[in-house]
């Protein structure tokens, strides 16, 4: 099968999820398939979770890329994953996996994706999505105390800790990589109709 992967990445709170979300939604039914970068988040079972909430979630490290890799290449060749389910609240994998069969359009998100050459070699597009930083914060410490339970304190002690720094070492140099740099994140429509305008054509190419 012939595919077309697309790599979005930026800071956290960005707006590179809605980006991804809405190229996926404009895109034909059955078509494309989003893969987040947070499911691939190593699991820790040996840790009790009081050590699994200090582990540092924003350095590459954190992130399983030989599975990542192994999936988008499996899906680049026709094949089928089944992708890890992530929780949040207790800081581990689920049970459970989401079983992803192979589409013409893989879009691939996470703020950490442009960080491994790896993965910047699979993806026939990547996008930075960039967005100031007061504006990022605020999205991050909404979503984290109502989707993920999580204390103002938490937040505000992590962000300091390791979200800001690893930021500034890690997710702003992969700018450089990109081939396209949004701004604004989700709101900025035009990007969109650009991206998502180059994914149609794309797909009736193949379809003729």
């Amino acid at each position: 099968m012939k595919t077309f992967v697309i790599g979005i990445a930026g800071g956290t709170g960005s707006g590179k999820t809605t980006i991804a979300k809405n190229i996926f939604r404009h895109l034909p039914k059955g078509r494309s398939v989003l893969i987040d970068h947070d499911s691939y988040y190593k699991d820790h079972p040996e840790l009790p979770l009081e050590e699994r909430e200090k582990l540092n979630y924003d350095h590459p490290d954190s992130l399983d890329n030989e599975l990542l890799i192994s999936h988008l290449k499996a899906l680049k060749e026709g094949g089928t994953i089944e992708k890890p389910i992530y929780n949040f609240v207790n800081h581990a994998r689920e049970k459970s996996v989401e079983v992803i069969e192979s589409c013409p359009v893989i879009v691939v998100e996470g703020i950490l994706i442009l960080a491994s050459e790896q993965v910047r070699e699979l993806c026939d597009l990547k996008i930075f999505v960039d967005t100031d930083a007061d504006i990022r914060v605020f999205r991050r410490i909404r979503r984290d105390m109502d989707q993920r339970g999580r204390s103002f304190s938490s937040i505000r002690q992590q962000y300091y800790s390791t979200v800001r720094p690893m930021h500034i070492q890690f997710v702003e140099p992969t700018k450089r990589w990109a081939d396209i740099i949004i701004p604004e994140g989700g709101e900025n429509k035009m990007a969109l109709n650009l991206v998502v305008g180059r994914l149609e054509k794309f797909i009736d190419d193949i379809d003729k």
